[in-house]
């Protein structure tokens, strides 16, 4: 019989998500450090007992691949609704966030919506994808001067998590690593100085 130390030691899908998440810039990374303290040490029933999967319903979720496309849209190729990540997002705030990161991601959503419709008379999920580019862009220079002027302790704008956790739903996901990324199964040699001409694919990290 095999002992435990002959067994291939496997890690949960929080420890995976830890480790992709360290190579995205660790707590820089989707709402503050909510993401590495509920993989690292707190079971997510004790941290958020009263959140259920009510927190998105499907408009909310057909919105978020919404969102999602137009900062990764489709290229040469897949874009980000191609690899699932609105529910990626939908999951990863109701699974990691706190309650009160959670009401921000809520509140943004509907903030969106209404800046939307006061601008086009129609819900982003609908209007163009020349309208949803424009309101993204006005949304991300929001976030930017929000971020370089908020208060120490302060919240996360809902855009900038928005747009990290579509990063990290992307290139997590089968469409970014073997698509949008170069990925070998096997590692190979240790080489420093491949040849890499610019707009060539980054190569895939293993988690």
């Amino acid at each position: 019989m095999p002992s435990d130390s002959d067994r291939p030691q496997l890690i949960t899908r929080r420890e995976a998500i830890l480790r992709v998440s360290a190579m995205f810039g660790g707590v820089a990374l989707v709402g503050q450090s909510a993401m590495l303290v509920s993989c690292a040490s707190q079971p997510v029933g004790e941290r958020a007992q009263s959140t259920s999967n009510s927190l998105f319903k499907q408009g909310d979720i057909t919105l978020l691949d919404e969102i999602a496309e137009t900062i990764l849209p489709e290229t040469s190729t897949p874009g980000a609704k191609a690899a699932g990540v609105g529910p990626f997002i939908a999951m990863m705030v109701i699974d990691t966030y706190y309650e009160n990161d959670q009401q921000i991601v809520r509140d943004g959503l509907n903030s969106l919506q209404a800046q939307s419709l006061r601008l086009y008379g129609a819900h982003f999920q609908i209007v163009t994808a020349a309208q949803r580019l424009t309101l993204a862009e006005r949304l991300d220079a929001e976030q930017h001067l929000y971020m370089e002027t908020r208060e120490e302790g302060a919240p996360v704008h809902f855009f900038r998590m928005l747009k990290e956790l579509t990063l990290l739903g992307y290139f997590t996901s089968e469409i970014g690593y073997t698509q949008a990324m170069r990925y070998t199964e096997t590692p190979g040699r240790f080489d420093p100085c491949v040849p890499y001409s610019r707009g060539d694919k980054s190569w895939a990290d293993h988690a």
